[in-house]
């Protein structure tokens, strides 16, 4: 690791100021991510603005009845404020889901949604990866791709997102506060991620020297029944080969509302539209249910060894949707 500047913030207009004065800085938040693709020469930042004294390590209620969560709020503090538990359970269960408690404790909500894929060919630095240095290729379309995209890759990058927060947050609707020197902003979540396309360096739709402060949810009595699952492949802290956030509203034997997004499947959080138009309206069944799956995995593109990942996604749905279905009509 080489040596870097470290300066701490304590206001927001401060913490941008520094950014904007150079594009090398970087924010420091718990440091989860960014702290080892230092170590590994992936991120080289000249200078640390370590953010986690601003004031925005707050959950509250928004006068529309969502939640306005700070983006250096921790996620082990996420994972357990009983609002979120209350009222988008899928999210905490998908917080919980994505690492051990030392690291809930130490990573931040802005660090969540901004943390890197760990492909292998990303992570290391003598290896070529469009993401890391573009032009160069992409290695995991002939490589090691079991674990790799299915939906919305490209020629250029198959690598999938890993985030578990990010899935919860996409199925409900979230929007990204941010700042920046021009002033305050916000991205639906729909639009935060790029498509991967040619350019799979550019990853967010942030502006240049933007500093994320926070995500609202907004009001969804569907996401009071909800649930997130994941597959890995080995049981302890690992990350998803894929998983599912869902909610669902039955009324009289029909489905009145259905939220699903996919993770582990792709570049970013996949929010499933096709699959809910299919189930919303439709009779609550298995049936249905898989019906909705394969209409939104027709769009699947999987390479030579992660064709699996299509069975499983349309599983995951079939099972989740049974359970919740079945703890509605107890």
């Amino acid at each position: 690791m080489r040596e870097f500047d470290y300066q701490r913030a304590y206001d927001v207009a401060g913490a941008v100021a520094l950014l904007d004065a150079d594009p090398d800085t970087r924010f420091l938040g718990g440091g989860t991510n960014l702290v080892d693709l230092m170590k590994t020469g992936v991120e080289r930042p000249v200078r640390l603005v370590d953010i986690r004294e601003l004031p925005l390590d707050r959950i509250e209620s928004t006068p529309e009845g969502g939640l306005r969560i700070g983006a250096t709020v921790t996620n082990g503090d996420l994972a357990a404020h009983p609002e979120v538990r209350r009222r988008y359970p899928a999210l905490a269960q998908a917080v919980l889901a994505g690492a051990s408690g030392q690291l809930r404790n130490m990573a931040t909500v802005g660090g969540n949604l901004l943390q890197r894929t760990r492909c292998g060919y990303f992570t290391d630095v003598s290896r070529p990866c469009n993401k890391r240095v573009p032009g160069s290729g992409c290695p995991a379309l002939t490589g090691e791709h079991r674990n790799h995209a299915i939906l919305g890759a490209s020629e250029h990058c198959v690598a999938v997102h890993p985030s578990d927060m990010g899935v919860a947050l996409a199925a409900f609707d979230a929007v990204v506060h941010f700042e920046t020197a021009d002033g305050a902003g916000e991205l639906p979540l729909a639009d935060f991620y790029l498509p991967v396309g040619d350019t799979p360096h550019r990853e967010t739709a942030l502006p240049p020297g933007a500093l994320i402060t926070g995500v609202t949810l907004p009001p969804a009595p569907v996401a009071a029944h909800s649930r997130y699952r994941k597959v890995r492949e080995r049981a302890s802290y690992a990350f998803a080969i894929g998983s599912l956030a869902a909610a669902l509203d039955i009324r009289d034997g029909v489905v009145r509302e259905a939220r699903l997004a996919f993770g582990a499947v792709a570049s970013r959080p996949w929010r499933a539209a096709a699959a809910e138009r299919v189930l919303t309206g439709a009779p609550a069944g298995a049936e249905t249910y898989a019906t909705a799956a394969d209409a939104e995995l027709a769009a699947a593109r999987p390479l030579p060894d992660n064709g699996y990942k299509v069975d499983l996604i349309r599983n995951l749905v079939v099972t989740v949707l049974t359970e919740l279905a079945e703890e509605t009509a107890r």
